[in-house]
C-alpha cells in the first residue's frame, strides 16, 4: 500500500485537466493526480474504459467513484468543506444523478468509437 491517495483523472478531458490544474495547486501533498493516459499497460486498476468514464480515488485502499471521489478530493484543501454540502442527504442523490449524466455525456462525446463498442483510443 502506498502512503498517498492516488486520484485519476482523464487527461484528455479540457474540464477535467482544467479542474485537476487548480486541484494540484491547492491539494496537500498526500493526494497525487494520475492521468489515466500516463497509466503503463498492465497495471492492476479498473480497466481504462471504467476509469475514463467517471473520477476513480484510491484512498486508504478503497476505492471511491463519481461525485464522492471528487468530494474527497477536494478534502486534500484547505476548502473541501466548501464541497461537503455536496454530500448531504438531500442533496447528494441530485449531485450524484448530475454528476452521472455529466460523465457519461461527457464520455460519450469524447469516445464516440468506445461507446459503442467499449474499447478506448490511446
Amino acid at each position: 500500500m502506498t502512503d498517498h491517495d492516488t486520484l485519476y483523472f482523464d487527461g484528455s478531458c479540457p474540464l477535467c485537466r482544467r479542474e485537476m490544474a487548480h486541484l494540484a495547486r491547492l491539494k496537500s501533498d498526500d493526494l497525487v493526480l494520475q492521468d489515466i493516459h500516463d497509466l503503463p499497460d498492465g497495471n492492476a486498476l479498473p480497466d481504462k474504459s471504467s476509469m475514463l468514464q467517471s473520477l476513480h480515488l484510491r484512498k486508504d485502499g478503497d476505492w471511491v467513484t463519481g461525485i464522492d471521489a471528487n468530494i474527497a478530493a477536494w478534502q486534500y484543501t484547505r476548502i473541501g468543506f466548501f464541497w461537503r454540502w455536496l454530500s448531504w442527504p438531500v442533496i447528494k442523490p441530485i449531485a450524484s444523478w448530475a454528476y452521472r449524466v455529466w460523465a457519461t455525456r461527457r464520455y460519450a462525446k469524447r469516445y464516440p468509437a468506445s461507446t459503442a463498442s467499449d474499447n478506448v483510443p490511446e
